[in-house]
């Protein structure tokens, strides 16, 4: 690392510490040609992702956003709706992909919520698949009864 002081093309680390949840490091660093020290900052560098909206749109990922929906959907029930959207936000950053399409991401939080409370999965699948009447509402919970998934 370049000094910052004097241009010095080296520097030496004295000590390094994880700050930010772990999601960083920080290190003290010592100069020595000037014997200045400083302070520097070691993060990941992330990619982007890309989000294709059915209308052909893109957008920047936005965790805030995904974890609305799912409270919506979610709300009065037993569920922890930023826990979901952590798992899959993390699921998302660890797949390295730079590009999802919105359907996709919806597919991954009906999956879950399927699996954890049936009323918040009706819910939010009447929004994300735009239910237009009783009759497809009925449809999909006699779907998911006989898929004998949890409540």
């Amino acid at each position: 690392m370049k000094c910052p002081v004097c241009g010095a093309p080296d520097s030496r680390v004295l000590d390094s510490r994880p700050v930010d949840e772990q999601k960083s490091i920080k290190r003290r660093r010592e100069c020595p040609v000037c014997l200045k020290r400083f302070t520097t900052y070691e993060v990941v560098d992330s990619v982007p992702l890309s989000v294709v909206k059915k209308n052909g749109e893109r957008e920047f990922f936005d965790r805030h956003k995904l974890e609305a929906g799912i409270m919506k959907a979610c709300y009065k029930r037993p569920v922890d709706a930023a826990e979901i959207a952590t798992s899959i936000e993390a699921e998302l950053t660890n797949s390295l992909l730079t590009e999802i399409s919105a359907r996709e991401i919806g597919e991954m939080v009906m999956e879950r919520l399927r699996d954890v409370d049936a009323v918040s999965y009706v819910r939010f699948a009447s929004v994300y698949r735009e239910f237009k009447d009783v009759d497809t509402f009925i449809k999909e919970i006699n779907d998911m009864i006989r898929g004998g998934k949890k409540k």
